[in-house]
Formats: C-alpha cells, structure tokens, sequence
C-alpha cells in the first residue's frame, strides 16, 4: 500500500459516517437487486454513475500467470455487469441528453455498441446498407439511436469547452486524462468519417411510418434467460417500450437539424436543409405529448436554432415576427424599418455569426445607444467598442436612424439637444476623420449643433487632419469593398492560409493585391519569420514581393516545426529562386535555412530509426557555414554591421551539434582552423567535446582535455554581475540563459550527461557533508576535478534545471539505459521519493528481464539500495525498509530493527514477511508481535521462519537459492506498487 492510499484511508477513519452507498458487485452478486434500486427515489449511485462502474469493471484487463495483460476476458461476469449497464440506461428509456450529460464519449460508445451486440445488430454489415424496415423493432431502433448518437456527438464536440488547468493534487492523473483525451480524438475521427452513413440512416429512417420498439428491462432479463428471444421476435414483434413514429421522426428531423446546421459552416447552401429539418421537428413537437419519455428535444436550443436559419436563409415568418423582440427587429431589419421607437432593449442570441448576423448586431447596437441618447440615458460600452473602428457603412445607417428618429419625435427641443450632444459624442469618438467629416456633412449636424459647438468640432476635426495626408489614396478598409468582393477575398485569404503550393500562394497574391491594397503577410497572425530577418524582408519596396517572400518563409518555417520537410523544402526553394533575382544578401539567408532544414531533417530521420551517414555534400556545406567569413572576424559585431548580413544563432549552434552527433571528431579535433576556434565559442565548445569523447576511455594524461572542457563548463555556468560578452565569446549562465543553455541541452543530449552530472555531483559533494542525500551518481566521474575553485560564483540552481531537462530527454531517446534512469532516481531523491523508488525499480528492471534474473551488483550497490531504503523510510513504509536492509552485502540489522519497531506503517506489514530470509529478523519480528500481544502477525512471522528452506543446516546453495527467489518476487512486488 502506497504512503497516499494509506493517508487516504486514515482520513476516512476519522470521518463521520454516512449511509453505506450500493457497490456494482452487490448488484453482480444478486441481478434482482439493480431494479429494485433504480426504482427507488433517488438512486445513489444514480443510473448513470452505475453504468461507469460496470462497463469500468466489464473492460478491465487480465493478467495471466506470466504477468502479462490480456483483453477482457468473454466470460459469465463480464456479459453480466455489461447487461447491467444496458438495464440502467434501459431504466433512463435511452434519453441520450441524460446520458451525454453524464457519460464521456468513450463510455458511451461502449454502451451503444453493447446495445448493438445485444439487438442481433448484423455484425460486419455497415448501417447505410441495412433495410430498417425489414429488421425486428428493437434491432432498427438500436441502429437508430447509435447514428442519432453518432451525429449529436459531432455537433457537440464542435462547440468550444472551458479547459480546467489541473490542480497539484490532479498532476498523477494528467496521463491518464491524457490516454482518454486520445481515445475520444479517435473515435470522434472514426464518427466523421461515418457522418454521411449516420445521415443516410437516419434520413432513411423518416420514410418508415410503422412504431418503433426500443429495449426495456424486461426484454433485457429476457435476453438473459434465452438470447433467442427478446428482440422484437416475440409478442408479434412488440417487445419492449413502444415508441411512436412522430416522436421518432420528431427526435431525428432536430438531430438532422443540428448536422446540417453544423456543415453550413463550410457549405452555406446546407443552412436551407438545416431550417427545414428544424421546421419539421417543430410541427411535431407542438402536436406531441410533451411528457413522452424518449422526445428529448431542447427547446430552447430548437429556437435558437430556428431563430438563426430563418436570418441566415433569409426567410421570413410573419406570423413569429411579434413572438420576440428579436423576431420584430428581424423584421424591421427587412423591412428597413428603423424606427428607434420600435426598439425595445434586447441583444441577439449569442450564436457563431457570420458577417449578415454581426450586421444585424451592428445595427441593433445603433438603435439601442440612439434609443439611449434620446431617453437620456449612458451609452453603453458595446456602442463605444463600436466607434474604435466603423465601417463606412456603419456610420452610414447610424445617421439614417437618428434622421429618422427626429421624424418620429416632431422637433421636441429636449429631444433636438439630447440629439444634438449624442452626434457631438459620435464625432469626439471617431479616431477616422473621413468619417467625423461624413457626421459633419449631415443635415442633423448642419441644423441641431450651435454655431459655436460647429466651429469647435470643425476646428478639433482639422487639427485631427493636420498630421494626415488627404490628399493620398487612403487604404480602403474591409467594409469599403463591395459585398462580393469581400467574399471573395475573405475566400482568398482562406486559400493563402491552407496552401503549401508556392505558385498557387503566388497567384492568390496576385488576385488580392489587384481588389484591396494592404500587407496581406498578416493575414495570419500564426506566421512568424525569425527577428533577424524581418527588418530585411520588410524593407521590400514591392508590395507583392514583399509578401509574397514573407509568407513563404514563414510557411517553410512552419512545415519544418511540424517536420514537414518536403514542403518545407519546397517553399524554400521557391523563395530561394525568388531573392536570388534582386537580393545577395537574402539569397545568403534562404541557404543558410535550407542548411539548417537539411539538418534538421536528417535528425529527424535518425531519431526515427534511420542511422544512415549524412551525404558528404550535407557535412561539407555544414563545413562551409561554420567557416564563412563573418565567423572568423575577431569582431563578431563589427563584421554583421559591416556585411550587414543577418544570421540567426541557432544555425550555427545546430551545425556544431550536427558535427558531433555524426562524430565528426576528426574535423572538430584536428581540421578545424584554429582561429575558427578562437574566435567561435560554439565551434570551442563542440572541439573540447569531441576530444574528451574521444579519448574515453583513456590513460591519466588524457584528463587534460577533460580539465579545460571542466572549466568552460564551469565558467558558462557562472554567475556575473555583468552583462559583458568575455574575450573568448563565453557568457553568463544566468544573465545570458537564452545564449548559454540554447547550445547546452542539444549537445549535451547528444553526447551524454556525464559532463553535467559529474559538475552536479561535486557541487552536491561540496555543499554537503551527507552525500547519501546529495550525491547524484553518474558515469565517467572520475575524469573531472574532485572540487571548484569557486564554489558561489557558480549558479546551481541553472545547473541543476539544465541537468533536469538533460536526463529527461536522455531517456526520451533511450528509456532503457539503466546509468541513466540511475541518475534520473539520484535527482528525484531530494523530496519525491515515491518518483525516486520509481527509477531505481526501473533501472533494475531493465537490466534483470523484470525481475526475473539477479540485478547486477554494479547496478544496485549499496550505495543505491541505502537511498531505496531511505525512500521507503521517509515515505512510511517500514516493512519494506526492514526487507531491502538483507540486500546490502553486510545485512543492516540496526536500520532494519529500528523500522520494524515504527507502528504507524503505511505498508501491508505483515504481507511482505514471506519476502523475509534472514531468520535473525524474523526472529526479532517474532519477539516484537509477542511483546505487543499481537497474536496473528506473530502466526505469520513463525510461518515464514519455519520454512525448511531457510534452515540454517541447509548447503550454502539452497540458502542463496531461497534469498534470490525471494529477492526477485519482493522486487517484482516493488515494481507493481511503484510503476
């Protein structure tokens, strides 16, 4: 037992007691009981909560005797608790808005097929291909309510859901809500693919006028009695909950209703579909039962739904117009009626609008705030938002509405000055003086504003238009395109973001650059070019080449980051052939991207498998970069201005990582020009590598390297005070972490990680005088110094998150290297100790075929088992402390005494006595039961000490034979608690 688990259950002794709730095996252990509880008021555990816990129980896999997990096995317990599951959802009458309320998508695609299963479903058959109307009631029905499911889910996984950021007591779940996000992924993937199947069906369905017949208890304990029977075969064909066709069709017309109206989003001509289906489903429901079980329509979602067909089909029904003041607005709206004393305060139903309903909402927010001027009252803050940026348009309709307005009300002088302070208001808050200029030129502004009010604003206006050239062509804006020209470029625009076509992305640019002239490289907030180069690209005096460069850099960019590097390569090449025309120093830039995908590429391909050398025309041109001209000036600085060529760091930082990860010592040691070295940190940095690596393992000289390597470790891990850059290019860990630990975790994860841990282990060693605490093992130690200089210049706090993150991706690459998951254990082991026994069982598991062979004593030295044991002392499970303390060369019999003593164990005690063989602690356990009085461990603990084999006359092998055995079950039984 865990130390949370056994925190858990001493909390619940403490708390008061409630009523026993119903477990899912008392219903297993006795069928009859589950419908007398749901029957009951009530039920607790509810309908819904039992069917998660009988599928959960019905699916768990098995174990065989060779500790290897089996599918869910066919057998008499499983079918049970699964016909359990289909009697509670029977007793819901199989309302799917209960059930999608309470069930997760995988659950409920479990139950659904179940039912499936149960209704003689022909397996293997796709439903598009059934004959509803020749199946039994019960089978078309359950066919009926998976494809009604099947849609519903799409619809539902469509709209945007809240995300709960995890809680620190929520973190060990997160892999597990990780594995169910996953399957949902899939099988909401596997239901897209099935939509127009799902449709068919159902659209199918709305032909067939006879009754339906869905699964009751009843029919379900039926099953069980004879699965020959039960499914619409008996009682001519009537067996079951009888579901007429009107509810039917009712349910299926609003489920259509939402697909359709789901897919108008893509294919707007679908929204004609969606309304009729809704107008259906509507005459249905007013002529239906409204308390029938299985009509599970929402009503207030149906009128929504409604609501928003009939604006965006454009069809009108007067005889709703009055129902709603968002029906009389729509219908002023089309009747361009705008008379705000019609205006009742209302806002449209928050729904995903397209440009006609946020023109709707435009206007209607107009109307209120002239409605609020002339009652008085404050403008709102929705009306302000609008004022930052109208369209022409807008300003347009508003002076029309306050025109109108003024007709209505017959020149009151209240409401000609509350009229005339509003469109002062308007003119004060429009940032775009053409506008302000249209609010000037009205009649309203002309008759309603004092002469002195007029001046001031024509003044404020001029000097607002002072700082603007108006006699130049403005840019239009968005709302000054024709109606079908916006939707033509909003269609463009679409086109660029989803093509990866260079001459496709060409022509589309084109096509936009002729209907609206304006930066179209930020149409897509996502696209995002290096710092370096953007000043360069942006100083492309031709608009189209300009974004045209941008946006294929961009792409390119992104392709390489999701690995993509056909296309990536592709854009590249594209944008390469493009510069090369009118620009030498972009032409640089392209190859050195192309340089640097090429790379990245064959990374990618060797992380997946294939070791292939890189051609020689790859590792020559990585030659190349790092000895162009920039690198070897001794000004670094100076030559960029000078050249005024942007390079980006991490090109050349990826191309010494490259040269090492393809063991190019030979170049990196020996051919390499010296003052490429002197002058390049990264070039430095990646020669002392490769020398240390080199020379290992080899004799004491060889340390030398190994001595400077250590110091410019040391040194970039260092804390200054200063931000100064050094002679030699070095920086501070700390004030420069971006430049320092860019290059370190990609080296480093190539290499290995004993240079930092043997740098981490001296500095534990140096602070601490208890290295059993401190002390992170690693290998090739004993080639670095045993002590620093200057121990508080350096920054432990970088230098342990960087040998963190160096591990971590360690073992993402090789999870099996057991120095590693070692190392991995030595960390954890300051404060997460359960983490810590993790990876020290993993790291013996790995080496020892889980067990089931003797772990290497060079892998768990004493050293490693004292810190186990530690683990297991501090996380309260003493029993195991007493057990690990026989592993040790020399049995620790004061540690082991000692944890047996501890009373308050969070372990199953007695439970491990078997894993015990030195009969001196058992002997002691024998002392320590009786002393207590505790007659039933002492049985126990007498037990395992009579065993023949731990008799001390026995041979010397049939002792070491019981030890190894127990050892390698204690170890596997470790493993269970802690993986």
């Amino acid at each position: 037992m865990s130390a949370e688990v056994a925190d858990r259950e001493a909390l619940s002794c403490s708390r008061p007691c409630t009523p026993p709730q119903a477990s899912w095996f008392e219903f297993l252990l006795d069928p009859s009981l589950l419908e007398q509880h749901l029957q009951g008021p009530h039920p607790d555990p509810s309908p819904v909560q039992l069917i998660v816990q009988f599928l959960e129980q019905a699916s768990k896999p098995s174990v065989n005797e060779q500790n290897q997990v089996q599918p869910p096995a066919d057998n008499r317990r499983n079918r049970t608790l699964k016909l359990m599951a289909l009697k509670a959802a029977a007793h819901l009458t199989w309302d799917l808005k209960e059930l999608e309320k309470g069930l997760t998508i995988p659950v409920l695609n479990m139950l659904l097929n179940e039912l499936l299963c149960v209704s003689r479903v022909p397996p293997g058959v796709k439903h598009v291909d059934l004959d509803l109307s020749t199946l039994p009631p019960t089978t078309a029905m359950a066919v009926l309510v998976y494809n009604r499911w099947a849609i519903r889910t799409i619809v539902l996984s469509s709209f945007p859901e809240k995300q709960t950021k995890p809680g620190p007591h929520q973190l060990n779940m997160m892999s597990l809500v990780q594995q169910e996000k996953e399957l949902t992924e899939n099988i909401l993937s596997v239901l897209r693919e099935q939509a127009t199947d799902s449709i068919t069906v159902l659209e199918g369905a709305l032909n067939i006028k006879k009754d339906f017949y869905i699964h009751t208890l009843r029919t379900l304990d039926l099953l069980a009695a004879d699965p020959s029977t039960a499914n619409g075969e008996t009682e001519s064909s009537t067996a079951g909950l009888r579901i007429s066709a009107d509810h039917l069709h009712c349910q299926v017309h609003y489920d259509l209703g939402g697909i359709y109206f789901q897919q108008g989003c893509s294919d707007p001509s679908v929204y004609e579909k969606a309304r009729e289906h809704f107008r259906m489903a509507r005459e249905l429901l007013t002529k239906l039962d409204s308390s029938a079980s299985l009509c599970c329509v929402d009503e207030q979602r149906l009128a929504g739904y409604w609501s928003a067909c009939k604006t965006l089909t454009g069809a009108s029904d007067p005889s709703e117009s009055q129902h709603s003041p968002y029906g009389q607005i729509s219908c002023f709206m089309r009747n361009h009626d705008y008379g705000v004393s019609k205006y009742s305060r209302c806002t449209v139903p928050p729904l995903n609008m397209d440009r006609a309903l946020e023109e709707v909402c435009h206007k209607l927010c107009v109307c209120n705030a002239v409605r609020d001027a002339l009652e008085g009252g404050v403008l709102s803050v929705s009306f302000h938002q609008l004022l930052l940026k109208p369209s022409k348009n807008t300003i347009s309709f508003l002076l029309e509405v306050c025109a109108r307005s003024m007709d209505k009300e017959h020149s009151s002088e209240t409401c000609k000055r509350k009229m005339a302070l509003f469109i002062k208001t308007v003119c004060n808050r429009l940032e775009d003086v053409s506008l302000a200029f249209m609010v000037s030129s009205h009649k309203l502004f002309m008759e309603l504003l004092q002469d002195e009010e007029k001046k001031i604003l024509m003044e404020q206006m001029r000097k607002s238009s002072a700082t603007v050239n108006l006699s130049a062509k403005p840019l239009p804006s968005f709302y000054d395109i024709p109606a079908s020209a916006s939707v033509n470029i909003s269609q463009l625009e679409q086109q660029l973001i989803l093509s990866l076509d260079p001459r496709h992305i060409r022509q589309i640019l084109i096509e936009l650059q002729g209907m609206a002239e304006r930066p179209f490289w930020r149409v897509n907030s996502k696209w995002e070019v290096p710092v370096d180069y953007v000043n360069v690209i942006l100083a492309i005096k031709d608009n189209l080449t300009r974004d045209l460069v941008y946006i294929l850099m961009a792409k390119g960019l992104h392709c390489i980051s999701i690995k993509d590097f056909a296309h990536a390569r592709q854009l590249f090449t594209a944008c390469l052939e493009l510069v090369t025309e009118f620009s030498p120093k972009l032409r640089q830039v392209m190859l050195n991207e192309l340089l640097l995908m090429e790379v990245r590429g064959h990374e990618a391909g060797a992380a997946e498998g294939n070791m292939e050398r890189p051609p020689p025309d790859l590792v020559s041109r990585v030659r190349g970069y790092l000895e162009i001209r920039i690198h070897g000036c001794d000004q670094p600085k100076l030559c960029r201005k000078s050249e005024n060529l942007p390079l980006r760091q991490i090109v050349g930082e990826e191309c010494v990582v490259f040269m090492l990860n393809w063991r190019e010592n030979e170049y990196l040691t020996l051919q390499v020009p010296q003052s490429l070295v002197n002058s390049n940190p990264y070039i430095k940095l990646g020669q002392l590598i490769a020398s240390t690596c080199k020379e290992l393992p080899g004799p004491k000289e060889s340390r030398r390297t190994a001595k400077e390597l250590w110091e410019v470790v040391v040194q970039i891990c260092s804390v200054s005070s200063q931000h100064k850059r050094s002679s030699d290019g070095r920086v501070s860990l700390l004030k420069q972490r971006e430049s320092s630990l860019g290059i370190l975790p990609r080296i480093g994860t190539i290499m290995g990680k004993s240079y930092f841990c043997g740098l981490i282990d001296v500095f534990f060693i140096s602070i601490s005088q208890d290295d059993i605490v401190n002390e992170v093992t690693a290998e090739h130690i004993s080639i670095w110094p045993s002590s620093l200089a200057n121990l508080q210049s350096v920054d432990v706090e970088a230098v342990v998150i960087t040998l963190k993150e160096l591990v971590n991706y360690a073992l993402s690459l090789n999870p099996n290297n057991q120095s590693w998951l070692c190392t991995q254990a030595d960390i954890y082991f300051g404060n997460q100790y359960s983490a810590a026994m993790h990876y020290y069982l993993q790291a013996g598991t790995v080496c020892s075929d889980y067990f089931t062979k003797p772990v290497p004593p060079d892998v768990y030295t004493d050293q490693v088992l004292k810190r186990m044991i530690k683990c297991c002392s501090l996380l309260n499970c003493h029993t195991q402390v007493a057990v690990l303390c026989q592993f040790l060369r020399e049995v620790d019999y004061m540690t082991a005494f000692k944890a047996l003593q501890e009373q308050n164990s969070h372990d199953s005690m007695d439970s491990f006595y078997g894993y015990i063989w030195d009969v001196t602690i058992l002997e002691y356990l024998t002392y320590i039961h009786h002393k207590r009085g505790e007659g039933d461990k002492r049985q126990v603990a007498i037990k395992a000490i009579g065993q023949t084999e731990l008799n001390s006359s026995n041979p010397e092998e049939v002792l070491q034979l019981a030890a190894q055995k127990r050892k390698k079950k204690f170890l596997q039984a470790l493993a269970k608690l802690y993986f």
